[in-house]
């Protein structure tokens, strides 16, 4: 279900998705609005599950996290069982960035950073280790061109 959004709402999501660490006074002053109104806003969107939390975006190679590969995985093992143990494999990995289920040939694709081609390697042994695959992908990101986690409002 889609949440009711007005003008002013999307301009205070802006906001936030630009630096969720500014005061409510400057995110007012930006908005055109007063803090108080804005607070109750950001309130509201929090209780509707429009804001879900409140993150810092880190610099991975600066935490010497310099390697970044897209992971595609096919299986021939489709059962409810497979599938459980695989996402809950994926969850325990903080490697694993992103993972989605997809349509087509492929059937998941997962998005892991590690330090180096060493590290992914380790990351590999120990998923293949912990569940059954059938092929694995792996392709190095050789240049970042866009990464947000912005949304367009």
């Amino acid at each position: 279900m889609t949440a009711r959004l007005d003008e002013m709402d999307r301009k205070i999501l802006g906001e936030l998705q630009d630096d969720a660490g500014q005061s409510l006074d400057e995110i007012a002053r930006k908005v055109g609005s007063s803090k108080t109104p804005v607070w109750n806003r950001i309130r509201r969107m929090r209780e509707a599950g429009v804001i879900l939390r409140q993150t810092a975006v880190l610099d991975p190679e600066a935490l010497g996290l310099e390697a970044c590969f897209f992971v595609l995985i096919r299986t021939s093992e489709h059962e409810a069982d497979w599938q459980r143990r695989f996402l809950e494999v994926l969850r325990h990995r903080p490697e694993v960035l992103e993972a989605h289920r997809l349509a087509g040939d492929i059937d998941y694709i997962l998005k892991v950073r590690v330090a180096n081609a060493r590290a992914y390697d380790t990351f590999y042994q120990a998923l293949i280790a912990e569940v059954r695959i059938y092929n694995v992908t792996a392709l190095l990101s050789m240049e970042e061109i866009k990464s947000t986690t912005a949304l367009p409002l």
